[in-house]
């Protein structure tokens, strides 16, 4: 009886064992199969959130608006990197020189979201920033380390206002400044050497200052040739004349005048000032025949055509100077920056008027997050390093000294230098209103030799003081 009560009990302990690894395995599968389920429906919800976003965004246009010419063309072509990264369309439209800065202003006063970027000239800073028409950077460009990634120059002169507060409008895109081109086979030429030194005493060479440059536009200067010395800005238009003339003015120890106090009146107008005038009336008068209206393109146009031994020119217009296609002369073509100057103080300065522009966030877009997503793209290394191959004008510290970036092109040294020695205009609001009166002022000196330059500097004192006054920036 014992052991047929032990052969049952063996019999229930078996059978118990095997339900409870029976419900035991039935537990654990059912907790397998809804760790699954719950873990597929979470990658899933996740890929639909991707994938809603990203097709969300592939559905949105970033618009940027820059003036009309090459480098917008560059942008165009860099941003493609952007739209395949992220699905974000780009468009830059590009509006002309002669219309962009009243365009782009008018739609601003108008609080209009035609754009979300705006590429804008640097002197604009002031009003697009006072007039509430640019979203304030500073914070953004210092938590994405543009404030020491792109050089110092190019963030006081393109984003920053005002000047010296550490309050930042924008992001360097196109750095740029006046620079020159000249003909290597005819400055290398012995027998040009020998006739120069002969004359001037010195060797004939790149410029080793404004002095030289002026000798040498006078040796090469042959209008019975149909040859001449040199291409220079004649155009009395929005900063054309002012950009040539200001730069001289520095180079020979003058100023526009002191920006901290809005001084103008025996600094505009000083000894050395009228020294810079007077050097560029004196060059001007070796330049082609009807140059009284010539800028970027009539002086590119004149040393492709092999009209003038040296030329001086934006560097964003030097791409087609190197180019074969449209320089028969590309080979022979070196560049250089613009030179020293003593002054009459004893003391050597060297200087290059600023052009170029930073990229803003409009106050009015729709899509700020489409821009900085954008900006943020565009200040990476390897997309400041592109921008330049393509031919856009990096501020990019570590890529403006990148020996890839030096061996690009044949000008991109003397761009370099320029990027260390540029000076802009007044980027107060009232900028547009100076440059009018300095173009109506000695515009007619440098150009038709109309009285003397002190006359002219003298009375564009006058009227930039007045304007000061009635902005409030001075008390005569």
């Amino acid at each position: 009886m014992k052991r047929t009560w032990s052969i049952i009990m063996s019999v229930v302990l078996a059978v118990a064992l095997v339900i409870t690894l029976s419900i035991a395995g039935c537990k654990t599968a059912a907790e397998t199969t809804a760790a699954e389920t719950t873990a597929a429906e979470t990658t899933a919800a996740e890929t639909t959130a991707a994938e809603t976003t990203a097709a969300q965004l592939s559905g949105d246009t970033l618009k940027i608006v820059w003036a009309q010419w090459a480098p917008a063309d560059y942008l165009q072509k860099l941003s493609e990197g952007f739209t395949a990264e992220t699905g974000i369309k780009v468009i830059v439209e590009q509006i002309p020189w002669e219309t962009f800065v009243q365009k782009y202003n008018a739609e601003m006063i108008a609080q209009n979201d035609t754009w979300d970027i705006i590429i804008g000239d640097s002197q604009d800073v002031g009003a697009m920033s006072t007039g509430g028409h640019y979203v304030n950077l500073t914070q953004w460009c210092k938590d994405n380390g543009v404030t020491e990634s792109f050089t110092p120059a190019s963030m006081m002169y393109y984003a920053e206002y005002p000047k010296g507060s550490g309050e930042y409008w924008g992001v360097p895109v196109e750095g740029d400044a006046l620079g020159w081109a000249y003909r290597k086979d005819l400055f290398e030429d012995p027998k040009n050497k020998e006739a120069f030194k002969a004359k001037y005493g010195y060797d004939l060479d790149v410029p080793r200052d404004w002095n030289a440059m002026l000798d040498i536009a006078e040796f090469f200067h042959d209008p019975a040739n149909d040859f001449y010395g040199v291409a220079i800005y004649g155009d009395n238009g929005y900063d054309s004349m002012v950009m040539f003339a200001e730069q001289a003015i520095w180079s020979f120890g003058g100023d526009l005048g002191d920006y901290e106090t809005y001084q103008v009146k025996g600094i505009l107008d000083s000894d050395m000032s009228v020294d810079g005038i007077e050097f560029y009336n004196k060059l001007f008068k070796f330049t082609p025949p009807a140059f009284n209206d010539a800028f970027f393109v009539k002086c590119n146009d004149a040393f492709v055509a092999g009209k003038v031994a040296f030329s001086c020119n934006y560097f964003a217009f030097f791409p087609g100077l190197a180019n074969k296609e449209t320089n028969p002369y590309a080979d022979v073509t070196g560049y250089f920056p613009c030179p020293p100057q003593v002054g009459r103080d004893g003391k050597t300065r060297q200087f290059a008027a600023l052009g170029g522009q930073a990229a803003s966030v409009v106050t009015y877009s729709k899509h700020q997050d489409l821009a900085f997503m954008w900006l943020e793209w565009f200040v990476r290394p390897e997309t400041q390093m592109e921008w330049a191959k393509l031919g856009g004008y990096t501020c990019h510290a570590e890529t403006l000294a990148s020996e890839e970036f030096l061996n690009a092109t044949p000008y991109n040294p003397a761009f370099a230098k320029s990027m260390e020695i540029f000076k802009d205009f007044w980027a107060v609001p009232e900028y547009a209103e100076l440059l009018k009166t300095m173009s109506e002022t000695v515009g007619p000196y440098v150009i038709e030799s109309k009285g003397t330059a002190k006359e002219a500097l003298s009375a564009c004192a006058n009227k930039w003081t007045e304007i000061f006054v009635e902005a409030g920036y001075l008390t005569e």
